[in-house]
């Protein structure tokens, strides 16, 4: 869903895209900010709990109880239908999903998410996105090849950073104008001027 208020209001998408307005006021870049709730799913690490649960819960009742093979094959089927229940929680399904594998994740959607929106599709190559996953507390900045053929990687991580300290204290939408008027400024020194008219609309996209 796009444009959903449960994370960002109306208040401060407006500030968002007004600051991208600023920032591309000086450049002939363009920015496009987008704050996914999340980058997957993560199913598969509950089920690989729960096939675990499956395997490893009959040894200890075969050896240490008296029951018997179908009420064994009960508290098993109740196990591992707790566990799936358990796993439907968003926050718990992610805990077990390893960190590398969290940030792999994200970083696909960012890359997918640039492609999605356009972002190749501006004169000169120089669309930039703005890229934030909430659960994964993950943020990178896309930059197409031009960009990319004059300004270093390295120049987004302290941009990045701050906006992640900004999104961990409770401050997404300050920390989203932040970077934007510093990827801005970065943009505007590498890429002065601007072409004739916004290619990309200046608002952020929020997918619930």
């Amino acid at each position: 869903m796009t444009g959903s208020a449960s994370i960002l209001d109306t208040a401060a998408r407006e500030r968002i895209a007004a600051a991208i307005g600023r920032a591309e006021a000086g450049t002939a870049g363009e920015i496009v900010v987008l704050v996914a709730a999340r980058a997957g799913l993560y199913r598969s690490p509950g089920l690989a709990l729960a096939l675990a649960v499956a395997l490893a819960l009959p040894w200890p009742l075969i050896l240490l109880t008296d029951l018997g093979a179908g009420e064994i094959a009960l508290v098993q089927a109740a196990c591992v239908l707790a566990t799936l229940l358990l796993t439907l929680n968003e926050r718990l399904r992610i805990a077990l999903t390893p960190r590398r594998w969290r940030r792999e994740r994200a970083h696909a959607a960012a890359r997918r998410e640039f492609f999605a929106h356009g972002l190749t599709g501006t004169r000169g190559r120089t669309g930039v996105l703005v890229y934030v996953a909430l659960a994964e507390r993950y943020a990178e900045i896309v930059a197409d090849r031009g960009v990319r053929a004059r300004i270093e990687e390295a120049q987004w991580h302290a941009i990045v950073s701050d906006l992640l300290a900004a999104a961990g204290h409770g401050a997404l939408g300050e920390g989203l104008v932040a970077a934007v008027e510093r990827v801005g400024a970065v943009l505007e020194a590498e890429f002065p001027g601007r072409d004739a008219d916004n290619q990309l609309p200046n608002r952020v996209i929020v997918l619930d």
